[in-house]
């Protein structure tokens, strides 16, 4: 497999079967994500870790590269616009694929599976959006959460935040009856948090994928195959107990 960087003109053999992979940058796999999303990606020391920066560091390292993450916007991500802007070559944000992110960049195969859950201030008894009508829920915006609170949140007043931090101190201080967003980073907020709780999960069947300018095959393939190998040698399991602090149950394999 070539290796190039855009702009470029040198190459570099991977050793692989002889297909080209463009990258932004010579040696780096540039991520685009969208800051913060603790545990998939969350800026501790001076350093951004988490879920899916390991998982697309396994993608760097077989690439012979190492990984730069850029932190921008979810919608510029969603859209495809700083794929398309060769801003970086991988969209990696606890992504959910959907129809129409899917018309607009190419996924990776599923590696993560999730659904939206509800987090309230502790002993508040909210666990339905019927039981949030005229009260506040608190939405990030351009999510599959934002969308789902506006089709089955009827007489629920959304209040639309830009990032999840945001969201979840609006629900900590009250500013908002509650919050929905993907149940993996709620159950990490409130480890942390006991004063708050999750009181439903609404079983929406949501994967996440990494996301590649469309088009971008060799990219796209590449991350394919690392995943399956990770996932069928054990370091996908270790990652995710790394940051979930259990193996993977319902995770698909």
């Amino acid at each position: 497999m070539l290796l190039t960087a855009t702009a470029c003109t040198s190459t570099e053999n991977n050793g692989g079967d002889g297909s080209e992979i463009s990258l932004v940058k010579s040696g780096k796999l540039t991520t685009c994500t969208h800051l913060p999303y603790e545990p998939f990606q969350v800026k501790k020391g001076g350093k951004i870790v988490g879920f899916d920066v390991d998982i697309v560091d396994l993608v760097a390292k077989d690439l012979d590269a190492e990984q730069e993450i850029v932190d921008t916007p979810f919608e510029g991500i969603q859209t495809g616009e700083d794929l398309n802007a060769n801003k970086c070559d991988v969209a990696a944000a606890g992504m959910t694929i959907t129809d129409v992110r899917d018309e607009n960049l190419d996924f990776s195969k599923p590696y993560f599976e999730a659904t939206q859950a509800l987090i309230t201030k502790k002993g508040k008894g909210y666990k339905t959006l019927a039981d949030l009508k005229g009260k506040k829920l608190g939405v990030q915006q351009s999510t599959t959460g934002a969308e789902y609170a506006k089709e089955k949140g009827k007489g629920v007043e959304r209040v639309q935040f830009e990032d999840l931090a945001l969201l979840l101190t609006a629900v900590k201080t009250g500013q908002v009856d509650a919050g929905i967003n993907d149940n993996g980073v709620l159950y990490d907020y409130v480890k942390g948090n006991p004063d708050t709780e999750v009181t439903a999960e609404f079983d929406t069947g949501e994967q996440y994928g990494l996301g590649v300018r469309t088009g971008n095959d060799a990219l796209r393939k590449k991350i394919n195959s690392v995943l399956a190998k990770a996932k069928s040698d054990g370091r996908y399991d270790k990652i995710y107990k790394k940051w979930f602090g259990k193996a993977p149950e319902g995770q698909d394999k």
